[in-house]
């Protein structure tokens, strides 16, 4: 495996829309030697075939998002790991930070901070809070783009198959290899559940969520929660 270049891995279920946004912006990392993986967990729309001449490998599963990133670090050519949502827009200098902040010999993981795709200040002040709790918890969301040396992510045997919170779950397992690097160069994710179903609505629902996760709540009930109706896509979760 290569040192210094990174297998970027985005789990996808009928992504076609977010990926028409994300994959051209990807290309210029291609072309410095990283790796783009796309796992589908069986779209019925185009995401597959508009992707094809876009990443480097497609691999397929069944539905579940941890299931899929655990797939793509199987398949992963390179030493460092970054898990990426479809509907995120990323810093052009994103390898070089991560590289660099995986240099660092105690350093097995981080993410970046987040903003949303929606002006306003209610959106800017959800986004600095949950900055805030990420960097004062140890805890990253998959919004906030992960990154973890191969090596590390396998020692901790990956995500975890479970419907819900499989980030939050693997964030506490690598907290105990190291606190994350935090890096405040922020990647851009989307503000759809927000918008739709309500800004005081959602907090409320993730406060629940994350609540009920640390109290030992099932996954499995939470997910029932979290998806009340038919599953969304990757990049609505």
């Amino acid at each position: 495996m290569s040192d210094e270049n990174i297998t970027i891995i985005i789990p996808v279920l009928n992504d076609v829309d977010a990926l028409k946004t994300l994959l051209p912006g990807l290309q210029v990392f291609r072309q410095q030697g990283h790796e783009v993986l796309l796992v589908d967990g069986g779209s019925a729309d185009a995401t597959v075939s508009f992707s094809r001449a876009l990443v480097d490998r497609i691999l397929m599963t069944g539905t579940g998002r941890g299931r899929q990133m655990n797939l793509g670090a199987e398949n992963a050519r390179h030493n460092m790991l970054w898990f990426l949502h479809a509907d995120s827009q990323v810093p052009v200098d994103a390898p070089e930070q991560i590289v660099r902040a995986l240099s660092v010999n105690d350093k097995h993981w981080g993410r970046f901070d987040v903003r949303f795709d929606q002006p306003g200040i209610a959106y800017m002040i959800i986004a600095a809070m949950m900055n805030l709790r990420s960097r004062l918890s140890g805890v990253a969301t998959g919004d906030q783009g992960i990154f973890v040396r191969h090596d590390s992510f396998h020692g901790v045997r990956g995500f975890r198959p479970i419907p819900l919170m499989e980030d939050v779950a693997l964030s506490k397992s690598l907290r105990k290899l190291s606190w994350p690097v935090c890096l405040r160069s922020k990647l851009q994710t989307s503000a759809r559940r927000w918008h739709s179903q309500g800004i005081i609505k959602t907090v409320l629902l993730m406060w629940g969520l994350r609540l009920g996760f640390f109290l030992g709540v099932k996954p499995e009930q939470l997910a029932a929660i979290y998806y009340p109706a038919a599953p969304m896509t990757d990049s609505e979760k």
